[in-house]
């Protein structure tokens, strides 16, 4: 396991036939909250579940205060996370501070994302970071 893999708990389940599925938890969750719509995807998408840093049981060591300080450090982990899996295309699914998290990865590179589906997303989470 790598250091991407090992930092965001990520998981990959599914069988693909359709294409791949990003799932990312919004703030204050964990990837457990996909659960129940995890079963209704396996059986046509290849889907992608990580924690994003600092959430749930991801290892405190691999947080850094002045990457994490902006939504660019996130941004920039999901690239890693889609480039560590050879992802080419992607359905990216981002809920509260993940859908934003999602945009700005999409505005860098766009080929990576056919689709992005954005529930509950908020213009006002792209400055710093509340301490």
């Amino acid at each position: 396991m790598g250091i991407v893999e090992e930092a965001h708990n990520l998981r990959v389940v599914g069988e693909g036939k359709r294409g791949v599925i990003v799932l990312a938890h919004g703030f204050g969750t964990d990837q457990s909250v996909w659960k129940h719509l995890v079963p209704h995807l396996v059986a046509d998408y290849r889907i992608v579940l990580f924690d994003t840093m600092g959430a749930g049981p991801t290892n405190p060591d691999y947080f850094d205060f002045s990457r994490y300080a902006t939504l660019e450090g996130y941004a920039l982990d999901l690239l890693a996370i889609l480039e560590e899996l050879g992802v080419a295309s992607c359905i990216y699914v981002g809920h509260s501070v993940s859908a934003v998290i999602g945009v700005l990865a999409s505005i860098s590179r766009p080929d990576l994302f056919s689709k992005l589906v954005l529930l509950s997303a908020s213009p006002r989470s792209q400055g710093p970071l509340p301490c």
